[in-house]
């Protein structure tokens, strides 16, 4: 199910801001799997390497680009991690075997 706080074109917004940072995380600096990327890599790898799109002030419905931050999925955790953002329980975690 969508999270109908996001607008409709937001895959579209977030894939633009990814490509307009070449990939790389905005705060480690990791350079993130592009789609299709990754193959050999352990499920925990690829999902590590995986890149997200953060709203800074939590609100998805704020789009504007000063508001958007590419981000690794460890660092995307890091915002949320103590935040009453727009995650639900469990939505963002890291599973290491």
């Amino acid at each position: 199910m969508k999270d109908s706080r996001y607008p409709p074109d937001w895959p579209q917004l977030a894939l633009d801001k990814k490509q307009s940072v070449s990939w790389v995380c905005e705060r480690c600096g990791v350079q993130c799997l592009k789609p299709g990327d990754g193959k050999g890599l352990l499920k925990e790898e690829r999902y590590r390497l995986r890149m997200a799109v953060h709203h800074c002030d939590y609100d998805p419905g704020n789009n504007s680009p000063s508001n958007l931050m590419a981000l690794c999925s460890s660092c995307h955790l890091h915002y949320h991690r103590r935040q009453q953002g727009n995650i639900s329980l469990g939505q963002l975690s890291l599973k290491f075997y």
